[in-house]
């Protein structure tokens, strides 16, 4: 099983070695400033130019998490933290920590915290600077060894939400910090040697060690194991991952090793990360945050897709969308709306690719809105030639995520640095090409029951010779290996993925079509409740009308 790798020795252990101190930029170290008067004087009156809502604020936010109450937590992180961001720093980054230090008595802990909420705010609105970047990873490093290394497992209890968040933003920055660092012509002389002195700030290693450690710690693998195979998963948690905060951090993390392991364009690994993890259950733990379960199926779906798997790809898409479209009013009154509907358009984007590629009937609600935004791209796909290769490059550059390369650039020879962005499009195209072949093909042949060799290959203007060879080619890539359920993510059996098959005898071509019955109770389903949607719409209409009667005539009388 592969659970056995979270548990590699050489790989997973403590991860202290990831928080050595680096090489300031001004070469200073914070303990020099730690009684320095003149600071502290400073911290006091930086403390007293935050705004009086925002202290109350933070106030409450330590208070909350000193006496653990998660549901006045989670208020707190979910809504006024966005609503204070948006009032008073839009453009702006959040108080220094060391102001903030002076309003909850330095507790650590808190600070911690914190920064984290500080430095993922000035990743959000403004452009981090190269030390900022360095602080960050820092500030991770402080809060991943404070809870993996303690001897017992910590009372400390956080949301499900703002764990999510701090596994994701932590992989985000990882990601930020790759491009930043491989771009080495915007950056300066300084820079560079900065860079240079400092291989091991957001190195990969760091950054997976972290994730492998909270996996074993919290006992996660073994936890899911034991609810599949119907024993008592409290039993297999263990001391660690009986705690929330182990258990969720744990699962997290899995989720994001999936998105580092595409990330670095290791596809197979990727699903071989969630064997344990069952898609299939709606009530899975992945489903208690929205963004964590629209992620999982983003990357699911991009892997199967550049394994060639499009059937995959597209029943992934088509799961995620569907249930985004049904529950994107709860998602508009949600902090997380903006990063949910990014993702979205992305998956939209990728389905448009993957079913022009592997023609397949989807969910009506999915493939109306579909037809809405990429109908031209389909047809031009369809249509097979460089024209259709413009348009997937296209569409994957606006969709795919973002790559990085494991190792540093070389300084010396910042030429022969390689954007993984291309190099990972070229892989795509690779397998794309060899499969447009299905869509122009099936567009002609869906119009006739049988053919002549010759006449399709006049109407294609091909050779005869070429047809029957892009026929055979047809009748090779229109078969995929298909997920049947079940752990293993990269099994399944092998099925036609299109409604459409032919046989070839001596240079006649016989073409059988597969038609399904349209589901006309989910049409009505569908229309009528848009029908209620636009009475709900009138009925709301005519009340404000009635009740704005009279006001401009109350108004003259006034006047």
């Amino acid at each position: 099983m592969y659970q056995e790798n979270y548990e590699d020795e050489e790989f997973v252990g403590n991860i202290d070695v990831v928080a050595d101190s680096y090489v300031n930029a001004n070469g200073h170290d914070d303990a020099e400033y730690e009684d320095d008067e003149h600071l502290q004087q400073q911290a006091q009156a930086g403390a007293q130019a935050i705004p009086e809502q925002v202290r109350k604020f933070l106030g409450h936010l330590y208070r909350n998490l000193l006496s653990s109450n998660v549901s006045d937590l989670a208020y707190n992180y979910e809504n006024q933290f966005g609503r204070l961001s948006e009032k008073y720093y839009a453009k702006a980054s959040w108080p220094e920590p060391q102001f903030v230090a002076a309003l909850v008595g330095d507790d650590g802990l808190f600070l911690t915290l914190y920064r984290e909420l500080y430095y993922r705010h000035m990743y959000s609105q403004l452009h981090p600077t190269l030390e900022a970047r360095f602080r960050s990873f820092e500030n991770y490093c402080d809060l991943f060894n404070y809870i993996l290394n303690s001897d017992g497992p910590l009372e400390l209890e956080l949301p499900n939400q703002w764990l999510w968040d701090i596994v994701d933003e932590f992989i985000y920055q990882f990601q930020s910090f790759c491009t930043h660092r491989s771009r080495l012509n915007k950056r300066s002389a300084e820079e560079v040697e900065l860079l240079k002195a400092n291989p091991q700030v957001w190195n990969t290693y760091s950054v997976l060690n972290v994730l492998y450690s909270l996996i074993q710690k919290s006992s996660i693998t073994q936890q899911l194991v034991a609810a599949h195979d119907g024993a008592d998963a409290t039993l297999a948690a263990g001391e660690f991952g009986a705690r929330p905060l182990y258990k969720m951090l744990g699962y997290f993390s899995i989720v994001g090793l999936v998105r580092v392991h595409c990330m670095l364009g290791d596809y197979t690994l990727a699903l071989q990360t969630l064997e344990n993890v069952d898609l299939n259950n709606s009530r899975g733990l992945f489903t208690r945050v929205t963004a964590c379960h629209v992620t999982v199926y983003y990357y699911v779906g991009f892997a199967y897709m550049m394994l060639g798997r499009y059937a995959d790809a597209t029943q992934a898409f088509v799961h995620i969308l569907t249930f985004v479209a049904r529950t994107k009013h709860y998602h508009q009154r949600a902090g997380q709306f903006d990063s949910v509907n990014k993702k979205a358009e992305q998956m939209y984007a990728l389905l448009a690719s993957c079913v022009s590629l592997c023609p397949t009937r989807v969910d009506e609600m999915v493939h109306s809105a579909l037809r809405e935004k990429y109908a031209d791209h389909q047809h031009k796909v369809q249509r097979g030639g460089d024209e259709a290769v413009e348009i997937l490059s296209e569409l994957f550059r606006f969709a795919s995520p973002k790559f990085i390369t494991p190792n540093p650039p070389s300084y010396d020879a910042p030429e022969e640095t390689v954007e993984p962005q291309d190099f990972q499009l070229k892989v795509f195209l690779r397998e794309a090409k060899l499969q447009l072949v299905v869509p122009m093909l099936r567009s002609f042949l869906k119009l006739y029951t049988t053919m002549d060799l010759a006449q399709l290959a006049a109407v294609l203007d091909v050779d005869a010779d070429e047809l029957r060879t892009q026929l055979m080619v047809y009748k090779l890539r229109y078969r995929q290996v298909k997920w049947a359920g079940g752990a293993d993510l990269l099994g399944g059996e092998v099925v036609p993925t299109t409604d459409l098959d032919f046989a070839l005898q001596q240079d006649m071509i016989f073409i059988a079509e597969s038609r399904v019955g349209r589901r006309y109770a989910d049409w009505f389903i569908r229309n009528t409740n848009k029908m209620q949607d636009l009475i709900n719409s009138l009925e709301t209409r005519q009340k404000n009308f009635i009740a704005g009667v009279g006001k401009p005539e109350a108004a003259e009388t006034k006047a």
